[in-house]
């Protein structure tokens, strides 16, 4: 209390205290306080105040979704809507699977048909090595026939060697057509 002095007025005996004046008036230690922890520190807060910004966003959007969501306002018009939708996907599908199944039904008979023909040409194949022929000419012959009756068969053609059979291609210049010789030495004859 040695701030404090007290003195005697003489215009009526009233004591006036007199108040020392305070030694901070102005913030400037705040200032400085507040500057060396944002010069250490600026980047850090920056980053943490636009994080906490985002985060007060994205839940706010959430709690807003999801009490709209579960709003009973939706109209009938659009359940009618979403129900039409099923329903044209429902339809789509069948029919796809219904195709898919035919599609499955026809590979399976002639998965069958040819199982059958392999069997008949089997039994053929048996039956003539018992009489004694040659299973493969009578295989042979069941193949030309299915053969013949879908295509037509071609004519051979006469192949001929391309070259004479004695013909050495690493003996030299001696038996080919062609062979190689090197260029003419001296000047060009050009003028």
């Amino acid at each position: 209390m040695d701030d404090v002095e007290i003195t005697d007025v003489n215009d009526g005996d009233v004591p006036q205290v007199e108040k020392a004046p305070l030694k901070n008036k102005d913030l400037t230690s705040v200032s400085l306080i507040v500057g060396e922890l944002l010069s250490l520190y600026g980047w850090y807060l920056l980053v943490v105040t636009v994080l906490v910004y985002l985060l007060i966003q994205y839940l706010s959007k959430r709690r807003s979704s999801q009490s709209s969501g579960s709003s009973p306002t939706e109209t009938p018009q659009d359940r009618a809507l979403v129900e039409r939708n099923q329903e044209a996907m429902e339809a789509a599908r069948r029919k796809m699977q219904e195709e898919l199944d035919a599609k499955a039904a026809i590979f399976k008979e002639k998965q069958k048909q040819q199982e059958e023909e392999k069997r008949r040409q089997k039994i053929e194949m048996w039956e003539s090595i018992q009489e004694g022929k040659s299973y493969k000419g009578a295989a042979k012959q069941t193949t030309e026939e299915a053969s013949s009756s879908t295509t037509v068969l071609k004519p051979k053609t006469d192949k001929r060697p391309l070259r004479s059979a004695d013909y050495n291609p690493l003996a030299g210049p001696g038996g080919g057509s062609c062979s190689w010789r090197p260029g003419r030495r001296g000047p060009s004859s050009g003028g």
